[in-house]
């Protein structure tokens, strides 16, 4: 479970979130919002990539301020764009990148390595240049490199922004398939209508916290 508790934001002394305290267990939950909402702000504190001004975010009991290392690998995280995550040359070395840095056995790396690249349907591009692939395979690749960490919990950042519909489709479902807690910041209201529960920001609070039936026209209603 990840825990927000009072947790406040600011950046150069704006304030971005304002006083958030929450618990997340469901399985599927979206982050709703406009832009400049807090929302990104809030993924990004789920997994330590930036810390809270004020208050604590725990992961399974992990203060991301002082036990970050423990708090991280437990939380992937996916970005918007792939080409941030994407750093080795071929897709087989990108997905093994995370595993090396953990110092696993060179076993452990290739058995995990194969077995990530065969799920996801990246087995033909083992040895091919990664920034060669189309933005839909980078994100696939982007997503393997996390999910062959084995993490408890998974944050997404508007994981299909920048997709085509085809594309779209097999990120919705991997997302579908996946056994973690996941976390989904997104624009795509479509995509969250099976999730267990989503939340609305607005002006760095939670407005709504309901189920998708609830939650989604309320977040409409606020953009009319």
């Amino acid at each position: 479970m990840i825990e927000l508790r009072n947790v406040f934001h600011s950046y150069d002394g704006r304030p971005v979130l304002n006083g958030i305290s929450l618990s997340l267990a469901e399985r599927r939950i979206a982050v709703l919002g406009c832009n400049g909402s807090g929302k990104s702000t809030f993924a990004r504190l789920l997994n330590g990539l930036i810390l809270p001004t004020e208050g604590e975010v725990l992961v399974d009991g992990h203060d991301t301020r002082r036990d970050a290392r423990a708090a991280r690998q437990r939380v992937g995280f996916v970005f918007q764009n792939p080409d941030v995550q994407i750093v080795y040359p071929t897709v087989a070395e990108d997905i093994a990148f995370g595993l090396k840095a953990r110092k696993l056995p060179k076993e452990e790396i290739a058995r995990r390595v194969e077995a990530v690249l065969d799920r996801y349907g990246l087995g033909r591009y083992r040895d091919h240049p990664a920034h060669k692939l189309s933005g839909g395979e980078k994100q696939l690749l982007a997503i393997a490199g996390v999910l062959v960490l084995e993490p408890h919990h998974l944050v997404f950042d508007e994981p299909t922004t920048l997709l085509d519909l085809r594309n779209r489709r097999k990120v919705i479902e991997m997302i579908r398939g996946l056994s973690q807690t996941v976390i989904v910041v997104t624009h795509d209201l479509d995509m969250v209508r099976e999730f267990d529960r989503v939340l609305v920001l607005e002006d760095g609070r939670v407005v709504a916290d309901d189920l998708p039936a609830v939650a989604v026209p309320a977040y409409v209603r606020r953009l009319s």
